[in-house]
């Protein structure tokens, strides 16, 4: 079995227009290499904020989707959503090429301060159970963010070793969406490094396939993690540039 996945590492922010053109420049991109999926950043829809518009979030939503379908290419889209329960997600979607809705991964681990009562994204977002998702023939998890690293610094909650946790429920790639802090200080280059090891070790780990791709945003600065393509091995098979707008694609062989 094979799956030809995709990414763009693009700049998130509120402004859903402009994260909706990088998108569809994304899906072209990807369309044009003959990829299966496209992965994009945590948020890079809506914005990463639990501050949006739900209507304009949907119609978005329905925009790039129909691309998408058009483009016979499957979605794993990172963005936050208003779900009919009423409550607000930081979601991974998952789309079939064909345009089917697989299913959403929802942020299990969001980050908030270690005093009590913890503050932070972990009171704004809710949570659902953590699950797989059929890709043709091959299953697929998601992860977003602190989902992968459990940062010590900012996860109240114990390390649930999420990436392991799916690959008991047979997942055998993850994509993982991310939108790190990053900044021009040395803490940055820490964070980066913690990261990066972190990803190699969890695929090592597990005997995973780890698809990751964070926001570029601002360009001007380093991003809070590489975005590239790790075989079982913890070996990176591709990479993005560290900083700026960039593109994958890689074929994982199973």
């Amino acid at each position: 079995m094979q799956i030809r996945v995709a990414g763009i590492q693009m700049p998130v922010n509120r402004n859903i227009d402009s994260n909706v053109r990088h998108i569809e420049s994304g899906i072209q991109w990807a369309s044009s290499r003959n990829a299966d999926i496209l992965l994009t950043p945590e948020g890079s829809l809506s914005g990463y904020t639990h501050k949006f518009d739900p209507l304009q979030v949907e119609e978005a939503l329905q925009r790039v989707t129909r691309t998408a379908a058009a483009s016979d290419l499957g979605l794993a889209l990172g963005t936050c959503y208003v779900e009919d329960d009423g409550a607000t997600y930081n979601q991974l979607r998952f789309y079939a090429p064909d345009g089917r809705y697989l299913g959403f991964h929802s942020k299990t681990l969001p980050t908030g301060s270690l005093a009590e009562p913890s503050i932070g994204e972990i009171n704004h977002y809710a949570i659902r159970p953590l699950q797989v998702f059929g890709l043709d023939q091959i299953k697929v998890g998601g992860l977003i963010c602190n989902d992968m690293w459990a940062n010590p610094t900012c996860t109240p909650q114990p390390d649930t070793h999420l990436s392991h946790r799916l690959a008991e429920l047979g997942a055998r790639v993850i994509f993982h969406a991310v939108n790190g802090g990053r900044s021009s200080s040395e803490w940055s280059d820490v964070n980066w490094d913690f990261h990066s090891s972190n990803l190699r070790m969890r695929a090592r780990a597990s005997r995973l396939w780890i698809v990751t791709v964070d926001s570029c945003e601002p360009i001007d600065i380093r991003c809070s993690a590489p975005s590239g393509v790790i075989d079982p091995d913890g070996n990176w098979r591709v990479r993005t540039a560290q900083q700026g707008i960039d593109h994958f694609v890689y074929d994982i062989r199973l």
